[in-house]
């Protein structure tokens, strides 16, 4: 998660807030205040898109209610900078139809789209995260490799971590983790990373221990009987054309894993076919009997691996795991 600053000092006094540049209506009937910045708006469009506005609109203005050009004004105890995105998207409905946004947008909708019933915001940011972070095998197939809804910066894995856990998106932890585990360096995993606006992601140290925990115990459990690439050590298949190479062969996919650029990586195990990897493709030419049957222990492991794989995280399994 994101490093935050120490609570802010405000450097005007609490009476003199500023209006907004930009959203400052001038036919507005209602000022939001947050923290020390004004946005001048309409009741009616707040009460469209949320429940909670539309019965607050509706209760009795007390008499010393304070009021800007003749609007009462609301304090809401959020964040400026979150009020203005929520604002923002409420009044440029476009906005939402970006192909990719910033997870600072991403985590306002989540926060004020729950906490005020902005619901179509609220699942809107939610169906992004669980597009990127899927729960099924057959929907992270469907991924590209890069993020497509979500802008990408070097720490934006930890602070999604820190997101759902905050706001209890728990299906796509499990594929949140999985991929820090496959990105990140176990230095980074453990001190975080600084991203190019000068702040630092990190995730809780309980976090970065489950993470390392979890790939050295994914590392050993492809190759036990019935994942992945169990068929390494448990050979039970009489029908090949050519043991000898097939036999080698099978003898060279630890090394081949375990020299994968960087360090041993999990994307084998989960995210790719290793027949269609580049350098494995080159290497892994098994007689043709042997292929088919590799293939289908594969897909068949990686099943079961993916089935399993909350239960490395220390979560719940998948048809337990919700989105509150």
């Amino acid at each position: 998660m994101s490093t935050r600053p120490s609570k802010r000092q405000r450097t005007k006094n609490v009476d003199e807030p500023k209006k907004h540049s930009e959203i400052w209506r001038p036919d507005g009937n209602v000022v939001l205040q947050a923290e020390d910045t004004q946005f001048r708006v309409h009741w009616s469009v707040l009460a469209l898109h949320s429940s909670v506005f539309s019965d607050m609109q509706d209760l009795p203005q007390p008499a010393d209610q304070p009021t800007v050009e003749g609007c009462p004004v609301v304090n809401l105890p959020d964040e400026a900078g979150d009020v203005e995105i929520l604002l923002t998207v409420l009044y440029s409905p476009m906005f939402l139809c970006k192909k990719s946004l910033p997870l600072s947008v991403i985590g306002a909708l989540l926060r004020l789209g729950r906490k005020y019933d902005f619901k179509d915001f609220f699942d809107s940011a939610v169906g992004r995260l669980v597009y990127e972070f899927p729960s099924t095998l057959e929907l992270l197939d469907k991924l590209e490799f890069d993020y497509t809804l979500i802008d990408w910066y070097e720490g934006m894995i930890f602070d999604v971590i820190a997101l759902a856990q905050d706001n209890k998106i728990m299906t796509v932890l499990p594929c949140a983790y999985i991929n820090a585990i496959e990105y990140y360096s176990t230095e980074q995993l453990f001190n975080g990373v600084e991203n190019q606006n000068g702040t630092q992601s990190r995730l809780p140290l309980s976090d970065s221990s489950k993470c390392v925990a979890a790939h050295i115990k994914l590392l050993n459990q492809q190759f036990q009987p019935g994942y992945t690439f169990g068929w390494v050590v448990d050979w039970k298949f009489a029908r090949c054309t050519d043991s000898a190479k097939c036999r080698e062969l099978r003898a060279s996919v630890p090394s081949m894993l375990a020299n994968n650029r960087r360090r041993p990586r999990l994307a084998l195990t989960l995210r790719w076919d290793p027949w269609k990897w580049t350098d494995a493709n080159e290497r892994l030419k098994f007689c043709k009997v042997c292929s088919r049957h590799l293939e289908a222990s594969f897909k068949a492991g990686r099943e079961k691996m993916w089935e399993e794989l909350p239960g490395f995280f220390d979560l719940a399994p998948w048809a337990e795991l919700k989105n509150d």
